[in-house]
Formats: C-alpha cells, sequence, structure tokens
C-alpha cells in the first residue's frame, strides 16, 4: 500500500513558513498578469506532518480581453506529496468561481474529487484508484526546488483537472548565472527543463525551462514555458523569506 512508505517527518529547507514569492508573467513585451505564491503555515494531521501552500494567479487589469483569475490551495507533506488540493479559477472578476477539490488517500490507494461552481456547489463527485504518490498544480513547484541537484530526469506523475498525466523534469544540476530586473546583479542559479503533459492556467503546456537559486533556499528566479500561443517569462520581482538574500553569480 501506497501509505506504508515511509514519510520524513523533517522539512526540507524549500518549506519556509511564511514565504512570499511575487513574480511578473510576460508574454514577448506585454506583462499578462502577476503570480503570488506563499507557504502559509505548518499543519499536522494524523496520517502526516506538513505545509499548506497558496498561489494566487491574476491577469493584469490593463489587459485587454483578458480577466483571469485563479488560486490553487495545496497541503502537502514534508516528503512534498500532495495530500489536499483545492484549484478555483475564473475569467471574468464579477463571475463565481469554478472550482476543483481533492483529497489523496494514500492508504486505500485512492483520489477523492469534487468539482463544482458558483464558489461552493458542488455538481460532481468521483473516485480514482492511484498505484503511486501524486504532484498538484502547486506542490510540484515545491517538489521541483526540493529535486533541483538531483542530477537526472524525473517522470513526475500529476494530478491535473481530474486526470492522471506526467511532468518531465530533466534536473541536470547545471550551474549558470541570469539577471532579472528585481536584482541589480547576476544571481548565481541551477538550471533545468522540462515538458509538462497537460495545458495549465494560462495554457502551458509543453516544454519549459527554469532557473532556481544556487543555495539553499533554491528559490526560482526565472522560467521559460510554452503557451498555446508562443511562450512566457515567468520572472521573480518581489519577495519575503526572513534571512535570504539572492546569491550573487561569480561570473
Amino acid at each position: 500500500m501506497l501509505g506504508s512508505q515511509p514519510v520524513s517527518t523533517k522539512a526540507p529547507a524549500v518549506l519556509f513558513e511564511g514565504e512570499e514569492l511575487i513574480y511578473n508573467v510576460r508574454y514577448g513585451f506585454i506583462d499578462l498578469g502577476q503570480v503570488r505564491i506563499r507557504a502559509i503555515n505548518r499543519v499536522s494531521e494524523t496520517a502526516f506532518v506538513g505545509y499548506y501552500g497558496k498561489a494566487k494567479i491574476d491577469s493584469y487589469q490593463s489587459i485587454p480581453f483578458v480577466d483571469l483569475h485563479a488560486i490553487y490551495e495545496s497541503v502537502f507533506d514534508t516528503s512534498i506529496f500532495s495530500r489536499k488540493f483545492l484549484g478555483k479559477s475564473k475569467e471574468d472578476k464579477d463571475k463565481p468561481w469554478d472550482f476543483s477539490r481533492y483529497r489523496f488517500d494514500y492508504l486505500s490507494n485512492r483520489v477523492y474529487m469534487e468539482k463544482g461552481g458558483e464558489d461552493s456547489i458542488v455538481f460532481k463527485r468521483d473516485t480514482m484508484e492511484i498505484a503511486t504518490h501524486y504532484q498538484d498544480g502547486l506542490s510540484l513547484f515545491y517538489y521541483a526546488r526540493q529535486q533541483l541537484t538531483a542530477g537526472e530526469t524525473k517522470n513526475i506523475p500529476t494530478f491535473i483537472k481530474e486526470q492522471k498525466v506526467n511532468t518531465i523534469i530533466n534536473f541536470r544540476n547545471k550551474r549558470t548565472s541570469v539577471e532579472v530586473d528585481a536584482i541589480d546583479y547576476p544571481v548565481d542559479v541551477v538550471e533545468f527543463d522540462g515538458t509538462a503533459q497537460f495545458v495549465g492556467i494560462f495554457g502551458l503546456t509543453g516544454d519549459f525551462e527554469g532557473w532556481f537559486s544556487n543555495d539553499e533556499a533554491r528559490v526560482p528566479i526565472l522560467a521559460k514555458m510554452k503557451v498555446i500561443i508562443g511562450s512566457v517569462t515567468i520572472e521573480l520581482m518581489e519577495w519575503k523569506r526572513t534571512g535570504w538574500v539572492p546569491p550573487r553569480s561569480s561570473n
């Protein structure tokens, strides 16, 4: 049984309570929106110890014909496997939210799903058998940070839109440097690339590249991702993490 596998109770450094990271999403020269990701607090339940994280995604008001909003809430254990997930989205700020809610029960090898709309009305409930541990749309963000220096390709089971899909990431442990507007010097980073075999927010799908800070925090600094209409750049613009300073590249 999946639940019989040991799960660490020691939190890795990437799970830092109170951390808040804010990103600008850009398509070419056009700023599309903002992503705000927070590791809010540590949680303890009967089956595991973990963290509750939240991501808020909003298109900018200045963008014509685009009014996109999404909220991801995830509870994941300290081994960074998803335990609970809530995804909410709407394409008009004046309309109610559609939502999907998952609960992963690794003891029974099942995921329990609810899908609904109008903020809180459940339209459909379902159950699906699972044979491995999964990532959701937010826990995957922290899993990639934890595995940054793995030096191998990982095929990561991911649960998106009530479907079992895969995220392939080549953790090549390649050290390099990048520059972003919010930091006035080149940042020492570790580079990776991969493929998302699903369609996510902003139409994200297919190939992507990422550059995370080359330190214990492994903070995502820059990412480039394919979307249905081309590609977008996601760039760190603000952060709150006590004691963290972006590592300066010596190159």
